[in-house]
């Protein structure tokens, strides 16, 4: 299991080192942010000097070197744009990220997972072609579209739910006054967002329980409980619906992260203040400190998730360990 252990360790260090180095790159072949911040006929001595305040005149490999070195520290930079520390931003956005994320998810299980089930023990009749609609329109459909149709339907059309913005509830951290208020107001303004990033989920969640149900329940051992005269119904939520879960919570926990940290496109179109719209703007910027925190910090909560659930499973079976 040690073995194992440091393997796993040294993995996820590598594809963090990588990601670095990725980011590190991508960010500075969009452009010179310089030129961008400086109007036409700006003066020349003006922009060397910015140039020189986002040390931005070193060589690219003194400024990787630099760059590394701060992350060690837990130092992600400055922002350009705002002048503030990246952590302090990205911190103060995370919770809006996390209250769009968790109603998303919220919506995809309540969607995919009782769905899924009925898929699969209703075979070929009208639950089953509904949760294959479901899954297809899910997977197919982007949350964009489905964002944007929300808008014109119960925004604009019927007025019922208002359009852009997260409501005037706002988490402090320093303040606990505000950290219950904040989960539990503006509901109105959370339900289209909430909706549209968690619809493509509710497709994959439906296709991963309805297969993870079928095989259990296809399996000897569920033949053997049957054969003892347990009632159905137990043996679907005592035996069948538990040893199903274990790939069904897996997706889910991964599905968790990426509507958190990569809704981009929803918040955009929203107008939602969080982790997505952050990456957005410091994209349309070339703020070149915020993107690298913000891909990185997202990509440290995936890389920990993916080290935990391997270390989960080669504890809980040896085989997986032993291959590996």
């Amino acid at each position: 299991m040690k073995r194992y252990l440091l393997a796993r360790i040294v993995y996820s260090l590598i594809t963090l080192w990588l990601l670095v180095t990725i980011i590190f790159g991508m960010v500075r072949l969009t452009g010179d942010p310089v030129k961008m911040r400086g109007e036409v006929g700006a003066d020349a001595a003006f922009l060397d000097q910015i140039r020189r305040d986002w040390g931005l005149d070193q060589p690219l490999h003194a400024q990787y070197l630099s760059f590394m070195g701060n992350l060690l520290t837990g130092d992600f930079g400055h922002s350009f744009e705002k002048s503030l520390p990246v952590s302090t931003i990205y911190f103060e956005r995370l919770p809006n990220s996390l209250k769009l994320g968790f109603a998303a998810f919220l919506i995809s299980m309540l969607l995919g997972v009782p769905l899924g089930m009925l898929s699969a023990l209703k075979v070929n009749t009208f639950w089953d072609n509904a949760g294959k609609a479901v899954a297809l329109l899910g997977l197919s459909i982007p949350g964009f579209f489905v964002g944007l149709v929300l808008i014109l339907v119960f925004g604009v059309q019927l007025g019922w739910l208002p359009v852009l913005g997260k409501g005037p509830s706002a988490f402090v951290w320093h303040d606990p006054l505000t950290w219950m208020t904040f989960w539990f107001r503006d509901w109105s303004h959370l339900a289209m967002p909430a909706f549209a990033l968690g619809w493509y989920f509710s497709g994959a969640m439906v296709r991963i329980t309805r297969s993870a149900m079928l095989e259990v329940l296809g399996s000897d051992y569920i033949k053997l409980v049957r054969l003892k005269g347990v009632p159905e119904r137990m043996v679907v939520v005592k035996h069948a619906l538990k040893n199903s879960l274990i790939p069904v919570l897996t997706l889910a926990g991964l599905n968790l992260l990426v509507m958190v940290n990569v809704a981009v496109v929803v918040e955009v179109i929203f107008n939602w203040p969080g982790v997505g719209q952050l990456l957005y703007d410091g994209l349309s910027n070339r703020d070149f400190p915020m993107v690298q925190g913000v891909v990185i910090m997202s990509g440290l909560f995936i890389v920990v998730l993916n080290f935990v659930i391997d270390t989960l499973y080669g504890y809980v079976d040896p085989r997986i360990r032993l291959s590996r």
